[in-house]
């Protein structure tokens, strides 16, 4: 079970250092704190994809924040090991390293929550756990996560841990929205036995649930083809007017009825959304305080 407090949404970090400039990151991470938020997920390897960057520029940014700012203490921060070229795979040797790096980039002494970016089956899962566990009793991190592993090895992995006397996976992350809910069917009930909490990530499924994506409307956005693809769905448009009463009588962007909806699945602790410019923070703000009655949730099953 986790002890960490993420308040009710955890600011993706992806954008830093790729759709938002330095000065634009500061001012959301500015707004989302005095607003209320807690936490904020990033990556090692955000935003290497981008070209001319080579991953860790959003860590390097929220390091920089927090140094300019003087607000660690105000945040849960979680960072991701695995994905970035020069830091592959989740074994012992590159854990340490990577964690390291991360830690440096992020100008703190310890990260709140370290995941696993994604299962490293080349890896004895013994060994990987063993070095999360290393990492905790060292204090370089808190707690560590599981992200987009499948329900037998995330439940391997715990078994592991708990027979050897290890730190366990407190946390997972994994894709969950409106219109992606396999994770209802393929983990949801394993983190409910395990009694790890999910913060999901993609909470807005690329801007699709934030409304601006209609049938017949172009969007100019670096993940807009994705977030179109939606519509190619008669079902998701039906579920765009049923999240557009419900924000309408409600008085709220339909981003926040999306998210609260999200936060208030079982096993959720909060969902993971991002905002490039601070414009976009008021939606995600919003949705902090909506708790949707079992009508309307009903309205969304």
């Amino acid at each position: 079970m986790t002890s960490l407090d993420f308040g009710p949404l955890v600011l993706g970090g992806n954008t830093f250092g790729w759709t938002s400039s330095r000065e634009e990151s500061f001012a959301v991470l500015d707004a989302f704190v005095d607003a209320g938020g807690r936490s904020v997920d990033t990556a090692d390897v955000y935003s290497a994809w981008v070209p001319g960057n080579s991953g860790g520029e959003s860590e390097t940014v929220i390091g920089e924040w927090f140094a300019s700012r003087g607000r660690r203490d105000d945040v849960v921060i979680a960072t991701k090991v695995f994905s970035l070229a020069e830091r592959p795979g989740l074994s012992a040797a590159n854990v340490r390293a990577a964690v390291d790096d991360s830690l440096r980039r992020l100008q703190t002494d310890r990260i709140d929550l370290y995941y696993a970016h994604r299962d490293d089956e080349s890896v004895e899962q013994a060994e990987y756990v063993a070095v999360f566990d290393e990492l905790v009793q060292a204090g370089k991190i808190v707690e560590a996560g599981a992200s987009n592993f499948s329900a037998d090895r995330l439940r391997s992995a715990v078994s592991i841990a708990n027979e050897a006397g290890l730190t366990a996976f407190t946390v997972a992350q994994d894709q969950y929205n409106l219109v992606d809910r396999s994770f209802e069917t393929a983990l949801q009930g394993t983190l409910q036995n395990l009694g790890i909490v999910e913060l999901p990530y993609s909470g807005l499924a690329s801007g699709f649930l934030t409304g601006k994506y209609r049938p017949g409307q172009v969007v100019d956005s670096a993940r807009a083809g994705g977030a179109s693809a939606y519509l190619d769905d008669p079902h998701n448009v039906e579920l765009l007017g049923t999240l557009d009463a419900i924000a309408a009588e409600r008085s709220v962007p339909v981003a926040a009825v999306a998210l609260a909806w999200l936060r208030q699945q079982p096993t959720v602790a909060a969902p993971i959304a991002s905002a490039r410019t601070v414009e976009q923070l008021p939606a995600l703000v919003q949705s902090f305080r909506l708790e949707l009655g079992d009508e309307e949730l009903a309205r969304l099953a």
